[in-house]
Order: C-alpha cells, then structure tokens, then sequence
C-alpha cells in the first residue's frame, strides 16, 4: 500500500516543463480559466508537431502560425522571441498564454503599444532606429505578400519619423512611439485578435467542465 501510495503522490507531483496553474494564468491575463484551458489544448498541438517535449520550439512555432522557416521571417522570428520570456530558446505554456493575453480584445491598449514598441526595437535599445523600422516594414510587408517599390518605402519611413520623432534625436523613444499610435491607431490594429474571444468554441472539450471555476475566479 505504501508503494502504491507513494507512485500516486509522484504522479500527482510530475508536472509537464514550464506547468503553471490555469487559475493563475487566467487572474493574470485577460483570458477566462475555460480560455486557459482551451489554449492548452492549441498549446500541446503546437509543442508536440516537431518534438514533443511539451515545450514550443521556434521551428514550431513558425511552422505553427507563419509557415515558414527560422530563416525566412524577422517579423515572425520577433513575435517568438518577445513570448520566449525566459530566453531560453523555447516558449512554456505560461509564456504562451501570457504573451497571447496581449492580443487578446481585452488586453489594455498600454500592453499591447508597449509590445509592439518592442517588436521594432531590434537591437534591444529602448529607441526605434530608422533602419530598425526599415526592417520591420520590409518583414511585415512580406508576412503579408506584398511587395512595395523602395521609394514607396522610404517615403513611409520618413513620414513615420516626421511625425513620431518629436525631439528631432533620429530615433523614436517609447514615450513619442506612445503619442504616435494614439494618434494613429492603426499602426497596433494587428495587436488584437477578436478570434481569442472565440478559442474555447474552437478546442471545446473543456468548457462544461471548467464553468464552476471560472465563477469562482469572478466572485
């Protein structure tokens, strides 16, 4: 019986890499403990396509939502380093739900400026370089298969600095990136995805099952 008892509480103890508790995640984000759960189902789907340790590699990760290869996109690659919090070259499930939180409808308009700052910021500087936001409109413009002529795209950068560089440094600070996107909102549009509100219609398994805790969590 001891035996016995001793290979339950090992079972009950072995958590998968980076386990983190649904209702944590879900009181810290703007997901509900049904959403956490279905992402949890996304989650295994992802981080079992290559390897299946549990965890999201970026060769899942792009092949899961881009793809395409490590090589092939900076936008993407951007996108899994700012969810790869740890830098430890693979993305936990916490990460994953935390960083999707962002785009979440309901995620704060301040997280969400305050991420796409970062996505810009290439070189981990604080400021948007010109040739950083070069980069960026060049990988966007890909991930998106279109294609402008080089003209076109200076011109864009030079209005973007024209009108965010407010202090005339040749670079764009958080606060002046801040004024920019209030002021034209569209630049973080692709920060939101209404189909967040729709994830546990779309890995359903969990919804009846979670209901009581998600009450819970309000009350």
């Amino acid at each position: 019986m001891y035996a016995l008892k001793s290979w339950f509480c090992s079972m009950k103890c072995r958590r998968p890499p980076g386990f983190e508790d649904h209702d944590l995640l879900a009181s810290e984000t703007s997901f509900s403990v049904n959403e956490v759960d279905a992402l949890k189902i996304l989650y295994e789907k992802i981080s079992s396509s290559i390897i299946d340790d549990g965890l999201i590699h970026k060769e899942e990760f792009l092949l899961a939502l881009f793809n395409c290869s490590p090589k092939q996109n900076l936008f993407a690659q951007r996108l899994f380093d700012l969810f790869d919090l740890k830098r430890n070259g693979v993305i936990e499930f916490g990460e994953f739900v935390r960083s999707l939180s962002l785009f979440h409808p309901r995620a704060p308009q301040a997280d969400k400026i305050e991420f796409a700052f970062k996505l810009y910021d290439l070189n981990h500087t604080g400021y948007i370089e010109r040739e950083e936001l070069k980069e960026m409109v060049f990988a966007i413009l890909e991930e998106s298969e279109l294609t402008l002529p080089d003209d076109a795209i200076e011109a864009i950068i030079d209005k973007t600095f024209l009108e965010a560089d407010t202090n005339r440094d040749g670079r764009i600070d958080p606060e002046e990136w801040k004024e920019l996107v209030i002021r034209c909102p569209s630049l973080i549009k692709n920060m939101t995805l209404p189909c967040l509100k729709e994830i546990t219609q779309m890995f359903p398994s969990f919804v009846m099952t979670t209901e009581a805790r998600d009450s819970e969590l309000v009350s």
